[in-house]
């Protein structure tokens, strides 16, 4: 029986409990009362419980006593030890990355390294509910145990592979780069390829690279990549400014990180706010500076014009701050 599908045991146990409680209660009908008692003694019986409120009265009910002790016993043990396996089957596939992730707003993120565990933590920081799938060619769950990080094993520009992270119903996916690759221009070659393929199966997934050589980003521009993150160029510049200007990279830093001081966050447009001054002025009354519409950082020097229909207002300030002016 052991080598049987679960199906076929399932069947087996539901015709034998059946069966056997229809057999207890034509034996002895004035002990059950009902066949609900006979199936309810039945269970007790081979749960080994034995309540003692139903009891076998009669020899034939007694010999048949003995054969759920034998058989019945001895098929919810079977029972058990394929659930165990089953649970066991499940964490072992988990851990090697073969099963699928079937949730939603789950943020992929593409070639584990170092940069990619601590995007894991900074994402958990900004969201400790926040769902997570890697992705990459590992043979063992990097971080078993998350609960909240699903890992899929394979090849990630594979369609099969980004399907089976649900890349359909993401929030977003972040590719970066595979540094276990010598040649700096192949890295990019990768990472290119992961993204044309998430472009092609779910454009409206919003993506980000991290892309080796600037000169590279014009490839990516081409397969309607969102967003591009140059992988030396941010570190060389926090290098630069800690040197010539003291203190400045920390408070780079500071921005950059959800787990300490204030951050950037994007606030909705109130019907009050008809020019950036309005907003500006406003925002700094409840405790925010306002910084950006989208990527133009130059709004302070046109407090008088008017805010568009489609801005995207980005302010600095504390999480408390930022829900109070959000309304979370």
């Amino acid at each position: 029986m052991m080598r049987m599908r679960k199906t076929t045991i399932a069947l087996i146990i539901f015709i034998f409990v059946t069966g056997s409680a229809t057999v207890a209660y034509i034996l002895e009908p004035s002990t059950f009362h009902s066949w609900f008692n006979a199936l309810y003694w039945v269970m007790t019986t081979m749960a080994t419980v034995g309540y003692g409120d139903f009891f076998a009265a009669t020899v034939w009910g007694k010999l048949f006593t003995l054969f759920l002790y034998i058989f019945g016993i001895g098929l919810l043990s079977l029972v058990i030890g394929k659930v165990i396996d089953s649970i066991g089957s499940i964490q072992r596939q988990r851990e090697a990355g073969n099963l699928n992730y079937h949730g939603r707003d789950q943020v992929i993120i593409i070639n584990w390294s170092k940069k990619a565990k601590s995007a894991v933590h900074e994402i958990l920081t900004y969201d400790e509910r926040a769902q997570i799938v890697i992705i990459d060619e590992l043979e063992r769950h990097p971080l078993e145990e998350q609960h909240q990080v699903h890992f899929v094993s394979g090849d990630p520009s594979a369609e099969d592979i980004l399907r089976k992270a649900g890349l359909e119903k993401a929030r977003a996916a972040i590719i970066f780069a595979d540094t276990r690759i010598e040649e700096t221009s192949l890295i990019d070659g990768k990472s290119l390829m992961i993204a044309s393929s998430i472009e092609r199966i779910a454009p409206e997934v919003h993506t980000t690279v991290e892309v080796m050589h600037e000169k590279h980003i014009q490839n990516f521009r081409f397969v309607q990549v969102n967003e591009f993150v140059l992988s030396h160029d941010a570190i060389s510049s926090l290098a630069v400014r800690a040197a010539l200007q003291e203190g400045n990279s920390a408070v780079i830093s500071q921005l950059i990180s959800r787990e300490q001081g204030d951050d950037i966050y994007e606030v909705p447009r109130t019907r009050e706010w008809r020019t950036y001054g309005d907003a500006f002025q406003d925002l700094l009354r409840q405790g925010a500076t306002l910084l950006a519409d989208r990527s133009d950082m130059s709004i302070n020097r046109k407090l008088n014009d008017p805010i568009p229909a489609d801005a995207r207002l980005y302010v600095v300030s504390d999480e408390a701050t930022y829900r109070r002016i959000a309304g979370k």
